[in-house]
């Protein structure tokens, strides 16, 4: 078998817009930045943690917390609407990871305060038992179905999803017929490092799910989150 070299890319823009400086935020008296280094460098599997950052306050604390930091995010991959693929390419690139040997990244992301070192273990054994794979997503199950979605047009609504089941349009079909659906989540996602390159993408087209379990895939996105994730914390002690 060949040798794997593992990275942990943890995105830590300073922007947030919903929640400012939501990278910082304290549950059980740790910021949601130091939390996700901690559990990659318990996870021993990682011969690089790099955070990528805009903050020079970020990039100082990430260091404390025993991450790297060798270079400054660009502000035009900082925005909110920055896709995942520039940040991660530029950051990859410029470390020149292919060269030195490097096989696969991991994100993880600050967001999620319950992914420990336990679940990022178990979605990397799972993804090394699957060699035709090409990256490994992060799923829960869904609790609403795209095909009972919709889009308002001026006064009008149409379906998200123009489809048919049993002979009638599906969002006016019986949930359970439906198929199975779930979602993605912010707990983790592993990428063979030779996708970007091949599809211009973070996953390639052979993804493998890995379905979490309970708190694994919060995320903090809301206020009501973090509110949440210290009622989970605290009932967790």
């Amino acid at each position: 078998m060949s040798l794997k070299k593992l990275i942990a890319l943890i995105p830590a823009r300073s922007g947030s817009e919903r929640i400012k400086n939501k990278n910082l935020i304290k549950i059980n008296g740790k910021t949601l930045l130091k939390i996700s280094i901690e559990n990659a460098v318990k996870s021993k599997i990682f011969e690089k943690i790099i955070v990528s950052t805009d903050s020079k306050k970020y990039a100082r604390l990430s260091k404390s917390y025993g991450a790297e930091v060798p270079f400054l995010r660009p502000k035009r991959f900082s925005g909110s609407t920055s896709p995942d693929y520039d940040w991660v390419s530029y950051t990859l690139n410029k470390l020149n990871l292919v060269n030195l040997g490097f096989t696969h990244f991991f994100i993880l992301r600050p967001t999620n305060p319950f992914r420990t070192y336990k679940t990022i273990l178990k979605a990397w054994n799972i993804f090394k038992k699957n060699p035709k794979c090409e990256s490994l997503r992060a799923i829960e199950d869904c609790k609403q179905h795209p095909y009972k979605m919709w889009i308002k047009k001026k006064q009008f609504i149409k379906p998200l999803f123009n489809k048919t089941f049993l002979k009638q349009p599906a969002y006016n079909t019986q949930f359970k017929t439906l198929p199975k659906i779930y979602i993605q989540n912010a707990s983790l996602e592993i990428s063979k490092l030779n996708v970007l390159k091949k599809y211009k993408s973070i996953t390639g087209k052979k993804i493998i799910p890995f379905k979490t379990e309970r708190k694994e895939g919060f995320d903090i996105n809301y206020v009501e989150d973090v509110i949440l994730a210290k009622k989970i914390n605290k009932k967790n002690k």
